[in-house]
Formats: structure tokens, C-alpha cells, sequence
């Protein structure tokens, strides 16, 4: 992971980091959650209620996903090492799976935030430092 777009939140995991959209410079999410073991991977959002805007869990490395017991549906970006989105799911509803060949990493998001975001495949995302221009 060192070597991926993901570096930022391993670097320092105190530092207050915003996922951006490259090409139109619009933010995701500022509020990060990391799931990058095993463990955290397979509970991912499975014990939350619900999930506040500004919220994104990225879960790294995989390029499928379920919402098998999930209470609330999610948009989802696929993507490379280098953050380059290959594939959305918007609304992903509970118990539906999900997946790209080709993707390195998945963010999660609130249902909704793709398209306020104007996210589509083929833009970057970056996480930098909140603040950062």
C-alpha cells in the first residue's frame, strides 16, 4: 500500500485527511475510516447504523464487496493504486455484491454522495490534508 494513493492514511494516522476529486475538485468525505486488515475489512460497515455524510471507509486491498446484513444502501468507488476510479455503484442497496476487476481499493460511501460529487469512472481521487488546495 505504500506505493498507492491510500499512503496518506498510513502516513500519519492523526493528520485530518479529505478524499478530493481530482478533476473537479469536490470533496468526498472528511471523516476516514481505514479497513486495511483482515479483520476491520470483513466487519466493515456491517455494525453501523447508519453512515453521515462526510463519512468514507476505504478498504484496501479488495475489488469486490457485499452489503450482505447492511441496514442502509452505499455508493461505491472502485479504484486503482493510483486513486483513478474504474468502476461506481450508486445506491447499492443491503444484500446485493458488487465488484471490478482491475480495482486495487474500495470507498465506501453514503448513498447519494457519486452523484452530488459528480464522481464517475475515470476521474482520480486524492486524499490530502484538510485545508489543502
Amino acid at each position: 500500500m505504500s506505493g498507492s494513493f491510500l499512503r496518506p492514511l498510513l502516513h500519519d494516522t492523526q493528520a485530518q485527511l479529505v478524499i478530493r476529486n481530482s478533476r473537479n475538485q469536490r470533496h468526498l468525505a472528511h471523516d476516514l475510516i481505514a479497513a486495511f486488515d483482515s479483520k476491520t475489512r470483513r466487519t466493515g460497515l456491517l455494525r453501523h447504523d447508519s453512515f453521515p455524510e462526510g463519512s468514507a471507509m476505504l478498504i484496501a486491498p479488495t475489488n469486490a464487496v457485499h452489503t450482505f446484513f447492511m441496514r442502509f444502501p452505499i455508493d461505491i468507488a472502485f479504484v486503482t493504486r493510483q486513486g483513478r476510479v474504474v468502476k461506481t455503484c450508486s445506491g447499492l442497496r443491503p444484500w446485493r455484491i458488487a465488484a471490478s476487476f482491475g480495482a486495487y481499493a474500495v470507498v465506501e460511501l453514503p448513498a447519494g454522495t457519486l452523484s452530488r460529487c459528480d464522481t464517475v469512472a475515470g476521474d482520480t481521487i486524492v486524499i490530502v490534508p484538510k485545508g489543502q488546495v
